[in-house]
């Protein structure tokens, strides 16, 4: 296809192109997959009511390893559906930073923490508002553990929204990595030597997920990826390998995802 044919394409024909030439044969069912309703579960460890949210955010929420961890940080964390799974884990004493940049998102994660978390938790769980892509400005090597669930394409929304379908171009996967690669290196630099950090997007492209992780594993020699099984332990949702993380995909998890999620150690 040449230039002109493509610069005369709708957002969504450009949209089912991009995403055809990523997934192939796949795409039409994954693509209806993503039109379906979302697969939710409720999650009520140590909350005062259950909160509902994605199977795959669950899943990628405890990926992250809690065990000996004094000082967490949730770096976008509204609605705050992660924050909560961290927080009802965490050991005793620790503590949790619940991060949103937004007012508007951050006075509804403030909301979802207040209504579902017992005092005792509420009372180690802290929210601030800082732009997360320039924290290392202000802190180092200040937190055990990093969840860092980073703005991303979000397709399943994309796709539900014809305003939106209409505008999509593929240069929107370019701005959000570059967004994200600032957001994952402020991320590494904030995280403590011999730390623990998951990278989770909702995000169906290999640019946004995969290759931020790449970018990450280049710059920083002390930065490692552990190996995530495909098969959950929990039993929540089963996910596919990538290079470098596990991608939750709904057309083969009954509506779970998408979610990418990989996690990286910070060697000391």
């Amino acid at each position: 296809m040449g230039k002109k044919d493509k610069n005369k394409q709708t957002g969504a024909e450009l949209f089912d192109a991009y995403y055809s030439e990523l997934f192939g044969e796949r795409w039409n069912t994954l693509r209806a997959a993503l039109l379906g309703e979302p697969r939710q579960i409720g999650y009520s460890k140590n909350l005062l009511k259950t909160y509902y949210l994605d199977a795959g955010s669950v899943r990628a929420a405890k990926a992250l390893p809690l065990d000996g961890a004094e000082k967490t940080a949730d770096f976008c964390a509204a609605p705050g559906g992660k924050s909560l799974v961290i927080a009802s884990s965490m050991p005793d004493g620790a503590t949790l930073v619940s991060n949103e940049r937004s007012r508007d998102r951050k006075n509804r994660l403030v909301k979802v923490l207040d209504e579902h978390l017992p005092e005792e938790i509420r009372s180690r769980v802290s929210v601030s508002g800082f732009d997360a892509g320039r924290w290392c400005n202000y802190e180092r090597e200040a937190y055990d553990r990093i969840l860092l669930d980073a703005p991303c394409s979000s397709e399943r929304h994309v796709l539900a929204d014809p305003k939106y379908l209409a505008q999509w171009s593929p240069a929107r996967i370019r701005n959000l990595a570059v967004a994200q690669w600032a957001l994952l290196s402020s991320a590494f630099l904030v995280l403590k030597n011999g730390g623990f950090m998951v990278y989770s997007t909702c995000a169906l492209a290999q640019a946004e997920n995969d290759g931020v992780i790449q970018k990450l594993l280049k710059k920083y020699p002390g930065a490692s990826v552990v190996a995530l099984p495909e098969i959950d332990p929990d039993g929540l949702c089963n996910g596919e390998k990538t290079e470098y993380g596990i991608h939750v995909l709904p057309d083969r998890q009954k509506g779970a995802g998408p979610l990418y999620f990989a996690l990286i150690h910070k060697e000391f």
